[in-house]
């Protein structure tokens, strides 16, 4: 999908911008079909409690009298009609808890019988994983703080974050072509709140601020099962609504792409109508049979005149695979077109957002900053943009352009996103042929050469036990890897690989992989 600079919100001005309005009507078929006369009573009676026009007493009363029984899309539907929708906090300024108190009862929560491997399941598991863990964390807080209990702990919860992605990339985007917009906008906010509380979190404990670290987790615990509440309270019975089975099959390919925390799935095989994972040229040809051009039957061998030169399908396929950067490409009707789908891309994209607004595919509080690129971009006023993010150790320079035709028409948004962290740190020159490290053969055994040989599942332990000064010259690499020295580094060491290090410091695997590899060649025959 494209991926606009969240992190810039906080330096936007959002006073010289402007909210799309959207429809708040759902035009789902099923929502369609919902009493209207119930949903407004419903709003009526939600409206005035929160105004503090009558009490929570009352409230419940005249729910049970006049509304009765409540199902989670007649739920799903109310709320999408809720005014201020265009409000991103609202799902946390407004005091959730205190509005579902005045549902109590009232809403139907059926039992979820779903086949193992089914998208919903996954999410349910996840939860179900997530709570244990919360539930552990419980147990610690009733305890002395002892840090090595603590960091194993949140090694294992960070992770979970796969699960709000797979949320926004995929489930979102079906709902919304549903007409159900609530999640996206208001659920978003809140995933990524969450999300900001485990980072928090996290990063005091990685500090040693124990002091802090216990009331910090007790707020992301609560709002991270309050979360997790809503979802299988509305979010997941709805969707299962609304979602039809064909589409939640379609949707396993980006789940799979994303990934899944902490559960067993089984193994994943296309369905012989899609595509297969890589395959431009099968793609490109049910789209264009989808609307009636071209053949699906196009042969792969057919040569394409482009701009400049003569391609195929499949060597268009390869050059986008292998291009050192992530494109993306939004047309003028501001629908998601094109991503590159290459192995080293910066963050996560399913097929799902293809033919996705664009503005629904970014937090809701920076969806102004896209759209003020945009109507630049639209009016001529502005022809590029730029960002990047700048953390230790890792630095990812975004830039977007607008594409014109010949005539000048504004055609949309090409996005290219990179990481930069390698170039960043380049020095001097280099004007003669010089392999890198990790692209020579090894000279030695594995036994012989520790650099030779890492991998994303290599254990730190061992690296550790062959290079003892690693431990000291991790920090250098980054400034998280400094808990090494700490009490800490005992619980750590064994369950530590390269993958979960690159993970915890927020910092690309392949350049981790590079710096430790530079940093073990500096120690010679040590």
């Amino acid at each position: 999908m494209v991926l606009w600079v969240h992190c810039v919100v906080a330096q936007a001005q959002t006073n010289n911008h402007k909210h799309k309005k959207e429809s708040m009507t759902p035009t789902n078929p099923i929502f369609d079909s919902l009493d209207k006369g119930k949903l407004q009573r419903m709003l009526q009676i939600r409206s005035e409690y929160s105004d503090g026009l009558i009490p929570l007493e009352e409230a419940r009363k005249r729910m049970l009298q006049d509304v009765g029984r409540i199902t989670p899309e007649e739920f799903a539907a109310a709320e999408q009609l809720v005014k201020g929708e265009e409000d991103p906090d609202e799902c946390r300024t407004e005091d959730v808890h205190e509005i579902l108190q005045i549902f109590e009862g009232l809403i139907e929560q059926p039992k979820l019988s779903l086949p193992f491997g089914h998208p919903l399941d996954a999410y349910l598991r996840e939860a179900e994983k997530m709570k244990a863990l919360l539930q552990e964390g419980e147990k610690l807080l009733q305890g002395a703080f002892a840090p090595e209990p603590w960091m194993a702990l949140m090694q294992e919860i960070m992770p979970y974050k796969v699960h709000f992605s797979r949320k926004q990339n995929q489930l979102y985007s079906v709902l919304e072509r549903k007409g159900f917009t609530r999640p996206s906008t208001t659920m978003w906010t809140y995933d990524d709140y969450v999300r900001d509380e485990m980072n928090k979190a996290m990063d005091l404990l990685q500090l040693g601020n124990y002091a802090a670290f216990p009331e910090a987790f007790r707020t992301m615990a609560t709002d991270m099962l309050d979360l997790i509440s809503k979802e299988e309270l509305i979010l997941y019975p709805t969707s299962l609504k609304l979602i039809s089975e064909s589409e939640f099959e379609a949707m396993k390919h980006g789940d799979y792409e994303i990934g899944f925390f902490g559960i067993e799935m089984p193994e994943y095989t296309p369905s012989r109508t899609q595509a297969p994972k890589g395959d431009f040229m099968g793609e490109l040809a049910d789209l264009l049979a989808r609307y009636g051009l071209g053949s699906k039957g196009q042969s792969s061998d057919e040569v394409l005149h482009v701009a400049e030169g003569r391609l195929t399908l499949e060597q268009i396929n390869l050059l986008f695979r292998h291009l050192p950067v992530d494109l993306s490409y939004v047309d003028e009707n501001e629908l998601v077109k094109f991503y590159t789908d290459t192995p080293h891309r910066v963050f996560p994209r399913s097929r799902e957002v293809i033919g996705r607004e664009v503005s629904k595919c970014h937090p809701p509080k920076s969806v102004h900053i896209v759209e003020e690129i945009i109507e630049k971009f639209r009016r001529g006023e502005q022809s590029k943009a730029e960002f990047w993010i700048n953390k230790p150790a890792l630095f990812i320079y975004i830039v977007y352009v607008a594409v014109r035709d010949a005539e000048g028409h504004f055609r949309g948004v090409l996005e290219m996103m990179q990481d930069c962290t390698h170039i960043r740190s380049l020095e001097g020159s280099r004007t003669l042929l010089t392999w890198d490290e990790e692209q020579q053969e090894p000279e030695a055994s594995e036994e012989e050469s520790g650099s030779s040989v890492l991998s994303p599942d290599t254990k730190l332990k061992d690296l550790l036990k062959r290079y003892p000064q690693l431990k000291e010259d991790l920090s250098s690499i980054n400034p998280k890897f400094a808990m090494l020295q700490t009490p800490i580094a005992k619980v750590m060491l064994p369950m530590a690989t390269l993958k979960t290090m690159s993970e915890r410091a927020d910092m690309p695997l392949n350049e981790l992989m590079s710096r430790l590899a530079a940093l073990i060649s500096s120690y010679g025959g040590n």
